[in-house]
């Protein structure tokens, strides 16, 4: 017998074949993870993937990050104002804690500006 759960109109979910949908994700991570220690025994001596390589960290938490500063505010100005601030902050040499303190107080009043004096 097997259980059935609507989510929304259309999108049917087999909770019976949860389980085989983790082992899934798990021998894919596994898999993308070992790769690279199989394949590539020596030191990468091309500058080129170096580079590439040096720099897919920071990519990936930007390409995180920044929708999320957008989408976690009620307005998009408020977020945008927000990591403006941030950016200026961090080129001034401010601590990460300063940044962290002063861009959600820069939402709060720009958030504040729009929604009740304007």
């Amino acid at each position: 017998m097997s259980v059935v759960f609507r989510r929304k109109k259309g999108m049917v979910i087999n909770v019976n074949k949860i389980p085989i949908y983790i082992l899934i994700m798990a021998a894919v991570t596994y898999v993308i993870r070992v790769l690279p220690l199989v394949l590539i025994r020596g030191e990468i001596k091309n500058r080129t993937v170096r580079s590439f390589l040096y720099y897919v960290p920071y990519v990936t938490l930007s390409v995180m990050t920044v929708p999320a500063i957008f989408e976690a505010t009620r307005t998009p100005i408020a977020g945008a104002a927000a990591l403006a601030a941030g950016i200026i902050l961090a080129l001034r040499g401010r601590s990460m804690f300063t940044v962290a303190v002063v861009c959600p107080l820069v939402v709060v009043a720009v958030e504040f500006v729009i929604f009740n004096l304007l």
